[in-house]
């Protein structure tokens, strides 16, 4: 991996705000799409975990989902189980958004127990993450039970041959070609991770739109030193 010029300017390249729209889906269409049911509240179940390794993108479809529902219902986002909720500070037809569920002691169990069986009755639903499938979670059993009755994803990380034809994907998407060789440049010369690669294409397409320039290996190579240059 590099730590020359090119990945020190891609450490500062600022991630957009979490979307599904800057979420690289990968073989995770079908919770992408259970997402926005849930936020529209077209869904039918209770709620949805989505679990998976460190950095699979979880947190970013929590916000995501946090963000997209907020236009359509009321919305609680919780960063960690700490910050859940008790039922009756639950407005009628929310969603309640609760990352890491994984670190949530007794008291934070017993909370979201009473929180997830009583949302039915206030129109509510619940939208969860943790990096284990409920059967592996060490939680009391009602809660883990509870949690297995809602649909459960696995959100899975990107496979490097895949990537290329993701950000290929991404960059269609919003409305410039990237080639095989700029691709190239950038897992050579970056952070592999999808939200760095995600965040310095939507920084290149900024820039080849202020610029009117094609997205090409010189013109990134460009746009690094010059960066670097006024960072340093």
């Amino acid at each position: 991996m590099s730590t020359g010029p090119e990945q020190f300017v891609l450490d500062l390249v600022r991630p957009e705000p979490p979307s599904f729209d800057n979420f690289v889906a990968g073989n995770n269409r079908e919770p992408i799409a259970a997402l926005r049911a849930l936020c529209a509240s077209s869904l039918p179940e209770n709620g949805i975990l989505l679990w998976g390794a460190a950095g699979a993108g979880k947190s970013h479809l929590l916000r995501a989902a946090a963000a997209r529902a907020a236009t359509l219902r009321p919305v609680i986002d919780c960063a960690t189980p700490h910050e859940a909720p008790s039922i009756g500070d639950v407005p009628q037809g929310a969603l309640v958004v609760v990352d890491a569920l994984d670190v949530a002691g007794p008291v934070e169990q017993g909370r979201l127990f009473t929180l997830i069986n009583q949302l039915p009755a206030c129109g509510g639903q619940w939208l969860a993450a943790a990096t284990l499938p409920p059967a592996s979670l060490a939680l009391r059993d009602d809660l883990r039970t509870r949690v297995a009755l809602g649909l459960v994803f696995e959100i899975t990380s990107l496979a490097d041959p895949d990537k290329s034809v993701a950000l290929a994907a991404y960059a269609h998407e919003r409305g410039f070609r990237l080639s095989d060789d700029v691709i190239a440049y950038l897992l050579a010369h970056g952070r592999r991770d999808m939200p760095t690669l995600v965040a310095t294409l939507a920084a290149l397409d900024r820039h080849s739109l202020a610029t009117r320039r094609a997205v090409t290996v010189p013109m990134l190579r460009g746009w690094l030193q010059r960066d670097r240059g006024l960072s340093g």
